[in-house]
């Protein structure tokens, strides 16, 4: 008897967003999107945090408090949480 016919291959599932506050001490990463209501989106806009902007995480408070950032054009910024999980990231070029 024949050996059965495989099953076609399923189609890759795509990671989730990865986001901000998802990032170690010391990594950077691109933004690609900001999911946040347009208030707190003006705000990052307007201190240089955008889509296309690289971020570098310089550390992070304990219990969830926030994260302290480096923007490409040499600004720090401290980002509560909710900030963070609101800005969506790939790896930096």
């Amino acid at each position: 008897m024949p050996p059965s016919p495989s099953p076609p291959p399923s189609p890759a599932r795509s990671a989730p967003p990865r986001t901000l506050d998802s990032l170690a001490n010391g990594a950077s990463a691109r933004v690609v999107e900001v999911r946040l209501d347009p208030a707190d989106a003006a705000w990052l806009s307007a201190v240089g945090i955008g889509v296309g902007d690289t971020l570098t995480v310089l550390r992070r408070a304990l219990l969830g408090g926030p994260l302290h950032i480096a923007t490409q054009s040499g600004g720090e910024f401290a980002l509560g949480a909710p900030l963070a999980q609101g800005i969506v990231v790939a790896d930096a070029p």
